[in-house]
């Protein structure tokens, strides 16, 4: 008996490993993500930014670009065009009374002066070289005949202004304006607004109604 526990005890441990290893199940382990220590960004729309309205307007070469020049009398509202073409007929004519009638067509007497005047048509012989106003006519034909510039649009200072060069940077006129200019004035006039810097020779400004508001000289 013994000697046979003992061949059957010899006998399994004779045996190959192979055919007593258990076979053992292994089943995966979740590793969770490590994490990092950086912040997650932000969203976007939580970040406390200003809006676009806020941001400052940066400014345009639109806003530095001198103002439209127009020629084209055609264009312009019924009123203002009845104003000019009264205006400069009545200075082709050389009719001072028929001046005085359209200046009295306001309801409110245009600025001729920046002084307190009387009779207006007295002050335009006065004003004139040749002393009968004659000079002053020719004058404002030469500048109802230049180009013109609607200003100040939409607001109550709305306004056409002959010759554009009153609302104009002298020191950008090209070649051709500076000639369409000197058909007005004198290069001592000139040289004396450049030093100003301003135009502050005659100009008529008319409103978008065909009120004259002023035919005048100066600064």
């Amino acid at each position: 008996m013994a000697r046979t526990l003992a061949a059957v005890v010899a006998g399994v441990c004779l045996l190959p490993m192979a055919s007593v290893a258990k076979t053992v199940t292994t089943e995966p382990i979740p590793v969770e993500p490590e994490t990092s220590s950086q912040a997650a960004p932000i969203p976007t729309e939580q970040l406390d930014l200003p809006e676009a309205s806020e941001q400052p307007a940066a400014e345009t070469p639109a806003d530095l670009a001198p103002p439209q020049v127009y020629y084209n009398t055609s264009t312009l509202p019924k009123p203002v065009a009845r104003m000019h073409a009264q205006m400069k007929e009545a200075a082709l004519y050389g009719d001072l009374e028929r001046l005085r009638m359209v200046l009295e067509s306001n309801e409110l007497p245009p600025t001729l002066s920046l002084t307190e005047i009387g009779d207006p048509i007295d002050f335009l012989k006065e004003s004139s070289g040749d002393g009968e106003g004659f000079e002053i006519l020719a004058i404002l034909a030469d500048t109802l005949d230049a180009g013109f510039v609607h200003v100040d649009v939409g607001t109550p200072q709305e306004m056409y202004i002959w010759p554009y060069f009153a609302r104009y940077p002298l020191s950008d006129l090209t070649p051709d304006q500076k000639v369409e200019m000197y058909r007005i004035i004198t290069a001592g006039d000139y040289a004396e607004m450049e030093e100003f810097g301003a135009w502050t020779f005659y100009r008529v400004g008319i409103g978008p109604d065909g009120t004259l508001h002023y035919f005048v000289a100066g600064d």
